[in-house]
């Protein structure tokens, strides 16, 4: 995707957006000192351009029973392309998988889940992950307490 050009009134709209998406436009116009069909055009345009991907609601996993979070380091046994995609197939099918990163360094993947509790991410670790063809090795790390988590991009860096 080509990089599109943001000026300043861009940059505080998609703050704003990012922080609260399900502002009215007039709110949002008002924010940015904009009018309202002003704002409008350039939301549309941002979005026409994707650099707004969408919408959604951010929910509270712990209040949907889901108390365990954990980040999963993947090796694949084989690096052919055949068995890249058979793994990115098969995680696309797992629930419990929020994120998928492919990394560099000593780890292939990995895999961001939330799960249930210990006994459900032990399901999915030997039902699921671990019976994945091409996986050969796997290294797990439960979330004990989350410091700082994604909430909006950093505008900040751009026009540097």
């Amino acid at each position: 995707m080509a990089s599109v050009t943001l000026d300043r009134t861009d940059l505080r709209l998609l703050a704003e957006i990012q922080q609260h998406g399900r502002a009215t436009n007039a709110e949002l116009a008002a924010r940015v000192n904009l009018s309202p069909s002003a704002c409008l055009r350039r939301v549309q345009r941002l979005e026409a351009e994707g650099v707004i991907a969408g919408y959604g609601a951010r929910l509270e996993p712990r209040a949907i029973g889901l108390g365990l979070q954990a980040f999963v380091r993947v090796q694949l046994s084989k690096h052919g392309q055949a068995a890249i995609n058979h793994f990115v197939e098969a995680v696309q099918l797992w629930d419990e998988v929020v994120a998928c990163h492919a990394l560099t360094g000593d780890m292939d993947y990995l895999l961001h889940v939330y799960v249930r509790d210990l006994d459900h991410f032990s399901a999915f670790l030997l039902d699921k992950l671990l019976d994945a063809a091409g996986v050969a090795d796997v290294n797990s790390s439960f979330v004990l307490r989350t410091v700082k988590e994604f909430r909006a991009l950093p505008l900040s860096q751009q026009g540097r």
